[in-house]
């Protein structure tokens, strides 16, 4: 276990981890002292003792379901891009900026697990791998792994997923430390759909006027790929706060305009309806 190496991708998403520790030197003379009366095979909970100090050891229930839904999502994502860039196909994902941008993503993805997974004090083998996974979701995208254009049409509903579930989970974080740590990977989430975005627009047939932000469509799902409607539902939406934005004080407001300057969140239940068309059975989200 790389101890060094896990906490310097985990500060990638979270920069104040070793401050939620104590000040790094401190952090680690404590730990690597801590390390010199355990064995190997008890470094993972010592490793979840480190992350119950950063992120506090009392998460009520809901937060708990909130952080385990997101640690699912982020198996799923990271499970995703690591089996695209290692599949025997060189073909698939071309060799150059794009093959570079996959691969910084999975490691960002990676980094969220290991941060997730030590805010919920799990130690051990991951609770989710590959073959827990159906990519293609039963079908819909069975050449997902042979068409490059598939893969970026579902890594971008994977990321646009993302984006909306964080947003929609914030309210129940409120006033708890791990909510900075939630909008850090939103953003950072936020980050990967806007370039995937770009990667659809110039790489998949009928795409090119994609945008980095979702557009208004009359259902909310600019992508057109008509089976992940529900990863959009709602974005359509010109109101906020009660206010209807389109024209707003007299102003040449569109429509479009009105639904694109502001995002929508998913609630809890949808991005679980959502996640589980690629989990597989017995191991979907309840």
């Amino acid at each position: 276990m790389n101890i060094l190496n896990i906490l310097d991708q985990i500060e990638k998403v979270d920069g104040e981890i070793y401050e939620r520790l104590s000040p790094r030197r401190s952090a680690m003379k404590d730990f690597f002292n801590v390390g010199k009366k355990i064995s190997l095979a008890a470094l993972p909970l010592a490793m979840g003792s480190m992350f119950q100090k950063a992120y506090g050891q009392t998460n009520p229930a809901s937060v708990n379901d909130v952080l385990g839904f997101a640690l699912a999502l982020e198996y799923l994502e990271y499970n995703y891009y690591n089996n695209a860039l290692t599949l025997a196909n060189s073909t698939y994902i071309p060799d150059g900026p794009a093959r570079q941008a996959i691969t910084t993503i999975r490691i960002h993805e990676r980094a969220h697990v290991d941060l997730l997974k030590g805010a919920l004090n799990i130690t051990g083998a991951d609770q989710y791998v590959f073959a827990d996974f159906d990519f293609t979701a039963g079908g819909g995208f069975a050449d997902v792994n042979t068409n490059y254009q598939t893969f970026l049409k579902v890594a971008l509903a994977f990321e646009d997923t993302g984006v909306r579930a964080y947003k929609g989970q914030a309210p129940i974080l409120k006033g708890m430390p791990v909510l900075t740590t939630a909008l850090q990977i939103h953003s950072v989430e936020a980050r990967h759909a806007a370039h995937i975005r770009q990667m659809v627009a110039a790489n998949v047939t009928g795409a090119s006027g994609l945008k980095p932000w979702i557009a208004y469509t009359a259902n909310g799902n600019d992508t057109g790929v008509a089976a992940v409607d529900a990863v959009y539902a709602g974005e359509q939406n010109t109101t906020q706060a009660g206010v209807q934005i389109t024209g707003i004080n007299g102003t040449a407001v569109t429509q479009s305009h009105a639904a694109e300057c502001f995002d929508e969140f998913l609630t809890g239940s949808d991005v679980k309806k959502i996640a589980n068309l690629f989990i597989r059975t017995g191991k979907k989200l309840a």
